[in-house]
């Protein structure tokens, strides 16, 4: 089974450009149009594919409600150079790479329109538990 998400932007056709130039999305398949806007397509990077719609002018992004309403979690290499190319597009910076207790290394960033976006990837090597840190095999019973 495959998730895909939609989302939704006010400027698709900038949209498409900045997910370019900031994550290295490529575009997929067809686009749609109504009435010489674009309303519909769709962009891919390695295995992942995110679809995206423009809904009409009473829509409002994330930026505009000032709250998250999602975010995306991408599992993709190379996480430390997809940070510093969403930084260098003007992402806003939620997090800076890190290394998470869970054996992932994390980013966080949000993108013009407040669509917030984490990309991750498995580190070789989890890192070691420390005292207080979660079992990663779950909570031990009493004998």
């Amino acid at each position: 089974m495959a998730i895909t998400p939609y989302l939704y932007y006010e400027d698709l056709p900038g949209a498409l450009k900045w997910l370019a130039k900031a994550f290295g999305f490529k575009t997929l398949g067809p686009t749609m149009r109504r009435d010489g806007k674009l309303t519909h397509a769709a962009m891919k990077r390695g295995d992942a594919v995110v679809m995206m719609g423009y809904p009409g002018p009473k829509y409002r992004n994330p930026r505009h409600l000032k709250r998250a309403t999602q975010s995306l979690y991408v599992m993709a290499k190379g996480v430390d150079k997809t940070f510093a190319r969403a930084r260098k597009a003007g992402a806003k910076v939620l997090q800076e790479p890190m290394n998470t207790e869970y054996g992932h290394r994390r980013c966080g960033v949000e993108d013009p329109e407040g669509h917030q976006w984490y990309f991750a990837e498995e580190l070789k090597k989890p890192p070691r538990r420390t005292k207080g840190s979660a079992d990663p095999k779950g909570p031990r019973r009493a004998s």
